[in-house]
């Protein structure tokens, strides 16, 4: 089974390009499902992380204010590292028993793991092909403003917080570039994935 890493940027587009590997047939993971699962009332993960920043980030339905959490962390480097050594395990974990089942099931799957920060981990070592999705700097900050409804000092501050784009395109295998239209961005994924089809 091919194993193949997919990131990018914030607001960058990964989401995007994975839901159309999966309507090509890839097997797909998406890791900020899997934080979400994580931070549901209950989990240990859920546990760990109230425990090291407090009521405040616990909603009132016991569940992880990822706002919350995203606010304290993304302007603190401690913080956040302390919180991704909680979480990341945890979703490494679930990543390795995902690509461990698909393989069972076909040898000659593509299964995807879309996750953000697998080249500042170093993860993506663990993949045989690493896709990174990138978009211009306008085009990340007007959807990051869309759809999260952040400041402009809030959004600086999540895009510095992560690793140039640039840095992450060093290790790509592919580089899909989503800030045309969606037609595009189809047209890319689509070659990207008859590439890989080749060699699974």
């Amino acid at each position: 089974m091919l194993r193949v890493g997919l990131t990018g940027g914030i607001a960058s587009g990964k989401s995007t390009v994975g839901r159309m590997l999966g309507e090509l047939g890839c097997r797909v993971i998406d890791s900020d499902r899997i934080t979400r699962q994580l931070f549901e009332a209950g989990s240990p993960v859920n546990a760990a992380v109230a425990e090291a920043f407090g009521p405040r980030v616990v909603a009132s339905d016991g569940t992880i204010d990822r706002k919350i959490l995203g606010e304290l962390v993304f302007e603190n480097t401690e913080l956040r590292q302390k919180l991704n050594s909680i979480v990341h395990p945890a979703i490494n974990q679930r990543q390795s028993e995902f690509l461990a089942q698909a393989a069972a099931e076909d040898s000659h799957a593509i299964g995807i793991v879309e996750a953000a920060l697998i080249v500042e981990v170093g993860t993506y070592k663990n993949y045989d092909k690493v896709i990174v999705v990138t978009c211009s700097p306008k085009i990340q900050r007007e959807r990051l403003r869309e759809r999260s409804g952040l400041t402009p000092q809030q959004i600086e501050t999540r895009i510095a917080s992560q690793m140039p784009l640039e840095e992450k395109i060093k290790v790509a295998d592919f580089v899909i570039d989503n800030s045309g239209d969606i037609g595009k961005t189809r047209q890319q994924v689509e070659e990207v994935y008859r590439q890989l089809r080749a060699i699974a």
